[in-house]
């Protein structure tokens, strides 16, 4: 059974910064890839990123490519989403999944990702 644990999240103003944290219990983020979503009051859950096992790809939507950066620690089994330049489109609660980093179009999908966080919420105020 796999769990997944969010830290983080909170509010910040407009260029601001935020790290999330997701530390996954139940299986390796060295043998997984873990993807973050979000979802914005009154719009569909969008993918944002996603990291594949040891770090070794990386995906990024186009709404936070160039701000946003993804990693992992095996170690301590835990996947960090640096937020940078924060904008207040970005607000939203935002999820971490396990386990895949699929990418069909260029788009992230949600496809096959069994274990979810319950979300935490970023408000960025402008």
């Amino acid at each position: 059974r796999c769990s997944c644990r969010r830290l983080g999240g909170g509010l910040v103003q407009a260029g601001g910064s935020l790290r999330l944290s997701c530390v996954i219990s139940g299986l390796s983020v060295d043998e997984n890839a873990i993807s973050w979503f979000r979802q914005a009051p009154g719009k569909e859950r969008e993918g944002v990123s996603c990291v594949g096992n040891r770090g070794r790809s990386t995906h990024y939507e186009d709404s936070v490519k160039g701000r946003f950066a993804v990693s992992s620690d095996g170690v301590k089994n835990t996947v960090y989403l640096q937020m940078n330049n924060l904008e207040p489109e970005d607000s939203a609660v935002y999820y971490c999944a396990a386990a895949g980093c699929l990418v069909v179009g260029d788009r992230l999908q949600e496809y096959g990702l069994e274990y979810w966080g319950k979300g935490t919420q970023v408000t960025v105020s402008s």
